[in-house]
């Protein structure tokens, strides 16, 4: 029991560690970069993406990755254990959706962006913000989910499935339009446009008001 309980406090503790690496890069990427960028003289612009963002990519893809294994085991160990709720549930999928934007999205745009590899620069810079964008815009609600596993209430925190136990419940319709809505702005993500998180202020007040409503949706419908 003991050694469990070690495991699952250094699981949670790596967990916690790689994803404020990995947000705090996407908010750095987001909030201060893009605007140094669009003001920097072109000879300082030009070192930066040359030296620069690429250490600053690496280590925000590696620490995407390790975020995304570590919370693939935490979400085996609760499966066994708590079983996972709704907030847990619509957490996991955003955080997936986020890790997917960058090893599939961004990583390859920026690629051709930084010059590592050759490609449309001015096609490529557009997707890579897009998808960076929407991460910023689904680490709000992620967050929320992450936390509500554990200190949520309402209809959200019943447990939907717990393999120990052998329970299995149904989901609620406010669950089913949470999905919904996170595959909408997923593909808008790949497909859509910027609307109002083109601007900084804008995917922040977004974000914070995505939060509110899938909160009202878990808790109450």
């Amino acid at each position: 029991m003991d050694s469990f309980i070690t495991l699952d406090l250094l699981s949670r503790w790596m967990h916690v560690m790689f994803g404020v690496t990995w947000i705090g890069l996407l908010y750095y990427f987001n909030f201060i970069q893009g605007s140094y960028f669009k003001e920097a003289e072109p000879a300082a612009k030009a070192d930066a993406t040359k030296k620069l963002a690429p250490r600053a990519l690496w280590w925000f893809r590696w620490a995407a990755m390790f975020t995304f294994i570590t919370g693939l085991y935490l979400l085996h160990l609760v499966t066994g254990t708590n079983g996972i709720d709704a907030y847990i549930l619509v957490g996991a999928v955003m955080g997936t959706i986020m890790f997917l934007n960058v090893w599939l999205v961004i990583w390859p745009a920026q690629k051709i962006v930084c010059g590592i590899v050759d490609g449309d620069a001015a096609a490529a810079a557009p997707k890579a913000l897009l998808a960076s964008r929407t991460n910023t815009l689904l680490s709000g609600p992620m967050l929320m989910g992450m936390l509500g596993s554990m200190h949520g209430t309402g209809q959200a925190g019943n447990i939907i499935f717990s393999s120990n136990a052998g329970v299995s419940g149904s989901m609620s319709l406010g669950v089913w339009v949470v999905l919904a809505m996170i595959m909408a702005i997923a593909a808008n993500g790949l497909f859509g446009k910027m609307g109002p998180i083109t601007t900084v202020m804008g995917v922040i007040h977004s974000s914070i008001g995505l939060t509110v409503v899938f909160l009202a949706l878990l808790q109450f419908v």
